[in-house]
């Protein structure tokens, strides 16, 4: 039971093998999960077999911990540091500490590292450690991550029950059938059968300024960037990852900012996906996959940051990503689309053989090079809140399907509809493509659009799209709708806008949106397409178009939200296109 700074001690189990030896360096991860779970028997009888000694902690107020938990709560940067610093003083530990683990496992390595406590040595961040919260991962372009966040509160919350009876009720209750009664309010859903989950969820839901809120150290980095340990660090994300924009953000400021190494890999993952082929129903071969990853993989990496001693199997490269495509478009044995891709190294990111090349958007549906030449050009459709576009894969980690997938609606996807046609057939969805391809397209780096736009409401939402349009084929008759990535901006927080700001009905806008990152080649014969909508759920919260106060309204009322596409409101994507050679 270590101890805190308050008095709260924490349960931490650590594993050596045999007793008698000169001091060993020490790696810890610090979970929410339970530190006796199934996941961490292989990883841990590895790497102290390996030469280490091995500690699994429970963060404060889970499972064997004192305290009472909160997501992200701020005072884990304390409760690490003081760990790592009472671990490397124990008389078997040589005085290293590397610290390891997943998404909520990064978050707590990035955590305890903005208060550099003495002996953190190497970190392995997979898939977490965000930069900001309200960035990303909670909050993203003034909305609400509501498919990650809820669904993740729901799958935790049976282990904060201590009544048997009333766990086995809570554990019936369907995330699926409470969709629909979003927004939830204090007391009326099952989120309040643990009062400390229902709190900080209606808190991240309802606290929409960028202000000190958002800036603690539980659900911040950047802020504490310039405080941080130096010390190497891998970075590890997926192009499919929830957490990917603060996965590459941390790499290149910590990288920038000082003198130990750092790494960045992204695979073609979703969220916890490294050891897989395959993310949602396309296949990237098997070269995508990193079957040990939990295991050997990562104990080959600290071998080297903790010991020195580097294996074949480490490659040095500062950036390694996997450029998805140059597969055949075939079906797999397992019904996948066959899109494969192989791992291309770099000296940074973004890759610098990279050119910006401007798409624009055109009144046909087009998507090409040239600029508009009409003096007057638009496109208007209605969002309606009752209906929206469902979120079909993407970057969304929990419960809610996330990957890439054909996008077309189907009853396993929480807001499909009979007849199940594809998001192109929606009149809510406006599709711009390119013509087949004449050459293959590659791309690798950020995205960023501008567009021109109007609404007739006080308040609403912008959602993009990008995709790899697959041609007909024997496999696929109807073709494949791949996605890619996807962004969102709500009106009321345009251009990272920190404070609640209204529009003007009619008032035409300029606002720029950056997806995620990407990485792929859109082959010959293939279009690149851009979808817009206002709606992509339940991914996000649905805005609802009343001005009302963020996550407290009871209306919702139909928007049309209308994009320019003319000679001076010339609507556009920018993509990083790769030098052919």
């Amino acid at each position: 039971m270590i101890p805190t700074a308050d008095g709260i001690r924490l349960a931490t189990d650590i594993y050596r093998m045999g007793k008698k030896s000169d001091p060993l360096p020490l790696v810890l991860q610090r979970t929410p999960y339970g530190k006796t779970s199934e996941r961490f028997v292989k990883v841990t009888h590895h790497l102290a077999a390996r030469g280490y000694i091995v500690a699994i902690q429970d963060l404060r107020g889970r499972y064997d911990s004192e305290g009472i938990f909160t997501k992200y709560n701020p005072l884990e940067a304390a409760d690490g540091a003081a760990s790592v610093e009472w671990l490397s003083n124990l008389p078997y530990v040589n005085g290293k500490v590397g610290m390891w683990g997943t998404s909520y496992g990064a978050h707590t390595q990035a955590d305890a590292s903005k208060l550099n406590p003495k002996g953190l040595s190497a970190m392995i961040l997979n898939m977490g450690g965000m930069t900001n919260a309200w960035d990303h991962a909670v909050r993203q372009g003034g909305a609400f991550e509501l498919g990650r966040e809820l669904t993740w509160a729901f799958k935790q919350i049976p282990a904060e029950i201590k009544n048997p009876v009333v766990q086995k009720h809570f554990e019936k209750e369907k995330i699926n059938d409470w969709y629909s009664a979003w927004p939830f309010r204090k007391g009326l859903s099952p989120l309040s059968i643990a009062p400390n989950f229902e709190e900080y969820i209606l808190e991240e839901l309802t606290h929409t300024d960028y202000d000190a809120y958002w800036q603690k150290m539980g659900i911040n980095w950047e802020k504490y960037y310039q405080q941080t340990a130096d010390v190497p660090m891998v970075h590890v994300g997926g192009w499919y990852d929830i957490f990917l924009r603060g996965t590459i953000k941390n790499y290149v400021v910590l990288d920038s900012l000082q003198a130990s190494p750092k790494w960045l890999i992204i695979g073609p993952w979703t969220h916890s996906g490294n050891a897989r082929t395959y993310a949602g129903d396309v296949d990237f071969g098997k070269a995508a996959a990193i079957p040990d990853f939990r295991v050997a993989y990562q104990g080959h990496w600290f071998d080297y940051l903790m010991k020195g001693i580097k294996s074949e199997r480490i490659e040095t490269a500062p950036v390694q990503l996997f450029m998805m495509g140059t597969g055949d478009g075939t079906k797999t044995p397992e019904g996948r689309l066959n899109h494969g891709g192989y791992w291309q190294n770099f000296d940074q990111w973004p890759p610098n053989n990279t050119e910006s090349t401007t798409y624009y958007l055109h009144e046909d549906g087009t998507l090409n090079l040239s600029k508009p030449t009409l003096s007057n050009s638009s496109t208007t459709y209605t969002f309606d809140p009752s209906h929206p576009v469902p979120t079909l894969g993407g970057n969304v980690s929990a419960r809610v399907k996330d990957g890439a997938f054909n996008q077309r609606e189907r009853p396993d996807f929480i807001g499909s509809q009979p007849p199940y046609l594809p998001t192109r057939a929606r009149q809510d969805v406006v599709v711009f493509q390119t013509a087949p391809l004449e050459e293959d397209v590659q791309i690798a780096g950020p995205i960023e659009l501008e567009l021109y736009v109007s609404s007739t409401a006080t308040d609403t939402d912008f959602t993009v799209k990008l995709l790899d349009i697959y041609p007909p084929s024997e496999d696929f008759p109807e073709g494949f709708d791949l996605n890619l990535t996807d962004g969102i901006v709500r009106m009321s927080y345009r251009n990272e806008r920190h404070s609640r700001d209204l529009i003007t009905p009619g008032q035409t806008y300029t606002i720029r949106l950056h997806p995620f990152p990407t990485a792929n080649v859109f082959k010959k014969g293939h279009r690149i397409r851009l979808d817009i909508s206002s709606s992509n759920f339940p991914r996000w919260d649905v805005n609802p178009n009343t001005g009302e106060a963020l996550g407290k309204h009871r209306r919702v009322i139909k928007a049309d939200n209308t994009i320019y596409h003319s000679a001076v409101q010339a609507s556009s994507i920018t993509l990083p296109v790769l030098s052919r050679k």
